[in-house]
């Protein structure tokens, strides 16, 4: 495992003392944690169900709408053909709901923290129109999943929408909005928690969960996100690693919180082709 990376933990930890946008568990939105998720592969699809339930017994849906960042992200979540390999349209109202996303991520004090430390680090413009194109690019220009496929696929549609492989395989969905909006119409079926090896059960107050479920017909063994966390947040972390690394697959250990993380993100040349938070341990056990 990698030595923790301090300067990004300090970074993450401001940030998410600042995340005033933030959902808090108990008060915002409660969680139903259920049963110990069975054993599963990716593609198996008659895998025991450990939760009768949804995971989000309930999320102020109020709140949620009244926060520009969740409405603007929320209006996002629709623009996408879940299907690989079906060319993604972006049609112009598209790119408007895009951009409108993007101006109220840039307003929260998360993505200023994000910006003044790209900057000392010399990767992103001092311009906010100039950086806010860099993250469009980032994270919405589209390219094929595979080689010579039509442009079917977008940093944003992987990891915050979620992406199916010929109706067996989920790739992505490492959100928790588009978890609970998807588990609201009775898309996902979520069948239990996951733990890691000799480790307690997870609580109801923890932010950062590994679980199991099915989505359109497939199950995806082992999925981890963060809950209750702004839009800004997630993608402020994802960006600043982006960023920093050189490699195509990045793994940054952090703790943020109590929360011990392994930050992986992968990249699809300039763009981001992943990005989600491994849970490692939590100071509380």
């Amino acid at each position: 495992r990698k030595a923790l990376n301090h300067e990004l933990s300090k970074l993450f930890n401001e940030m998410w003392d600042v995340d005033v946008n933030r959902l808090m568990p108990g008060k915002d939105y409660t969680i139903d944690l259920q049963g110990k998720a069975g054993a599963a592969q990716q593609g198996d699809n008659a895998v025991q169900d450990s939760a009768a339930r949804h995971l989000f017994h309930n999320v102020n849906e109020e709140r949620l709408k009244s926060i520009k960042t969740f409405a603007t992200f929320i209006s996002l979540l629709d623009n996408y053909e879940t299907s690989t390999g079906v060319a993604e349209v972006v049609t112009p109202e598209e790119i408007v709901e895009n951009n409108c996303f993007l101006d109220a991520i840039l307003a929260t004090e998360v993505m200023k923290l994000a910006h003044e430390y790209l900057l000392k680090k010399k990767l992103a413009k001092p311009n906010l129109a100039d950086f806010k194109y860099q993250l469009y690019d980032i994270w919405f220009q589209l390219y094929a999943r595979k080689e010579g496929d039509r442009p079917d696929s977008c940093g944003f549609e992987h990891v915050f929408v979620g992406e199916t492989r010929r109706g067996k395989q989920i790739l992505g969905l490492h959100n928790w909005v588009q978890f609970y909006l998807q588990e609201k119409r009775n898309q996902i079926d979520y069948k239990g928690y996951v733990t890691r090896k000799n480790k307690t059960r997870p609580d109801k107050d923890d932010q950062v969960l590994s679980i199991q479920f099915s989505w359109k017909g497939s199950v995806k063994p082992i999925g981890s996100t963060f809950i209750g966390v702004s839009p800004e947040f997630e993608f402020a972390l994802y960006t600043i690693i982006f960023l920093l690394a050189e490699e195509r697959v990045t793994r940054e250990t952090v703790k943020i919180e109590e929360y011990e993380l392994q930050m992986v993100v992968c990249r699809h040349g300039q763009h981001i082709g992943t990005a989600y938070p491994v849970l490692l341990s939590t100071s509380s056990e």
